[in-house]
């Protein structure tokens, strides 16, 4: 941070001594953390109804999380995220089943997004048909998920700064410019009067609900959105919170919704819906694009961005939600195995056990009937934790408004009391409505059994979520190791004795 702040409006310093960001600039730096291209083909498997899924997500989801992450973020701004918004609520027990969440529910995501590399660089070759029969070989998928994922870890083992330049530019590289290429691409194709493969209809624009099943992939959107609530701690570095903060929330969210819509159309102005693959089409829709342009050669190029782009991705979670989970650990809440770091300061063995059940789930790529159904069921999971870890969130922000109303909030979610009743139960009655789809298999894929499928995610969501609970009571006073730098602060409820005090 700059130690003379200045102001966005007159570029003098501010009076607060706090750098000022602008509404646009938190905007985009909020659609930088959201945005990935990976998931595109799930949504392009509804046509135009993915329109509504879009909407219906940034409405129910992005927008609740965003407005009330900014509110307990201005409120609660000590070291710890969610486990300290959390804790406040509902003591610290449920605030680190909150952050350990966070922190397996990125790990489970790693499988899935070094899918959709391997699958970027098996593109890389000149035959198109050797290309897509490379990318559904499980054995190269495989390899490839544990080269790139390892290697990526060993570069954070090295500390911090090893992977800046590799976040920073391979985000330009990997997601922003190839998302405006495909929009590109598809308004071109659409304007010069070119076949287009999905269905243009008005009555397509509102999708059938009555097949549950068919929603299963929609519910997937929910993640496309998660993570807004990363950029909440910068509430107060924006001039006049109250007015601002929703204004780049929404200009983000607009920005957000526009580059999914339309790259999702993109995809499905050329492929066919019956022949769309989750990990697939993105890159047969760049080459189908480019040889109709006449810029067949820059494919490869693409497929290689791509991959950087996701190998930046996975960097930065990888280094991430680790080092959070390593501040809460050295408060005493893991064991001292867990705290240990290397000579750089990176929390060695957190990364190492990350990458152990990372190792196991990939290995779910040989059990599953297809590298789809894999690739699904880890999303799936995925949702599934990252929306009990919202939950709690929307719960907690609830839950605090009633029992300490005069807690200082810099920024308030619009409306006060009321606003934060009806904005933050529409975000959990959403995140509840996903997870719930969850468990039904999608009917676009083929998953093997239905109860199968169901049993595997139930078991994951049972693991995952009892892990942190046995952890917990199992804590010892000698595992409290935290030093100066990572020191967590005295919740309130531990300065005013209120029940809300966790009693194990």
């Amino acid at each position: 941070m700059m130690s003379e702040a200045v102001s966005t409006k007159t570029g003098q310093p501010s009076a607060a001594g706090v750098v000022k960001i602008s509404v646009f600039t938190l905007a985009i730096m909020n659609v930088a953390a959201v945005v990935s291209l990976r998931g595109l083909p799930a949504e392009a498997e509804y046509g135009l109804g993915s329109i509504f899924y879009y909407l219906f997500a940034a409405v129910f989801f992005l927008i609740p999380v965003s407005l009330v992450a900014a509110e307990l973020a201005s409120a609660l701004p000590q070291k710890g995220g969610v486990f300290r918004w959390v804790g406040e609520a509902f003591g610290t027990r449920i605030g680190f089943l909150a952050i350990w969440l966070l922190w397996i529910e990125s790990t489970i995501w790693f499988p899935t997004v070094l899918t959709f590399a391997a699958v970027s660089l098996a593109f890389i070759g000149p035959d198109q048909t050797w290309d897509k029969a490379l990318s559904a070989n499980k054995l190269y998928v495989l390899v490839t998920c544990l080269v790139i994922y390892w290697g990526a870890t060993l570069v954070n083992l090295r500390g911090v700064s090893a992977g800046a330049k590799l976040s920073k530019y391979g985000a330009l590289i990997g997601t922003i410019i190839p998302g405006g290429i495909i929009i590109l691409f598809g308004m071109l194709w659409l304007a010069m009067g070119n076949p287009i493969q999905m269905p243009i209809r008005e009555t397509d624009l509102i999708p059938d609900l009555t097949n549950l099943n068919n929603l299963v992939l929609a519910s997937s959107i929910f993640l496309f959105y998660a993570g807004m609530e990363m950029n909440a701690v910068h509430v107060k570095e924006i001039d006049d919170p109250s007015r601002n903060y929703p204004k780049a929330i929404f200009l983000s969210s607009i920005i957000t919704v526009a580059l999914f819509v339309l790259g999702t159309l993109a995809i499905g102005f050329i492929i066919p819906q019956s022949e769309i693959n989750l990990t697939q089409s993105l890159l047969v829709s760049y080459f189908d694009y480019f040889d109709a342009f006449g810029l067949g050669f820059l494919a490869p190029i693409m497929a290689v961005a791509l991959a950087i782009g996701v190998l930046a991705g996975v960097s930065t979670w990888i280094g991430g939600p680790s080092r959070g989970l390593l501040s809460v650990g050295h408060a005493g809440y893991l064991p001292p195995f867990m705290q240990k770091v290397n000579k750089n300061g990176v929390q060695v063995n957190i990364l190492l056990i990350q990458g152990a059940i990372v190792t196991i789930l990939v290995l779910l790529f040989v059990i599953l009937p297809s590298v789809q159904a894999a690739y699904q069921i880890l999303s799936q999971l995925t949702i599934m934790l990252y929306l009990i870890m919202y939950m709690l969130m929307f719960a907690a922000a609830i839950y605090l408004r009633l029992r300490s109303p005069n807690l200082k909030r810099p920024y308030n979610v619009p409306g006060g009391t009321i606003g934060m009743f009806i904005i933050g139960g529409v975000g959990l009655a959403g995140a509840l409505l996903a997870y719930g789809l969850s468990f039904l298999p999608p009917a676009q894929i083929a998953v093997g059994s239905p109860a199968a499928w169901v049993g595997l995610l139930l078991l994951g969501n049972v693991v995952f979520v009892a892990m942190p609970f046995i952890i917990y009571a199992m804590r010892k006073p000698n595992w409290k190791m935290e030093t100066d730098d990572d020191a967590l602060e005295p919740f309130t409820w531990q300065h005013t004795g209120s029940k809300a005090a966790d009693t194990a």
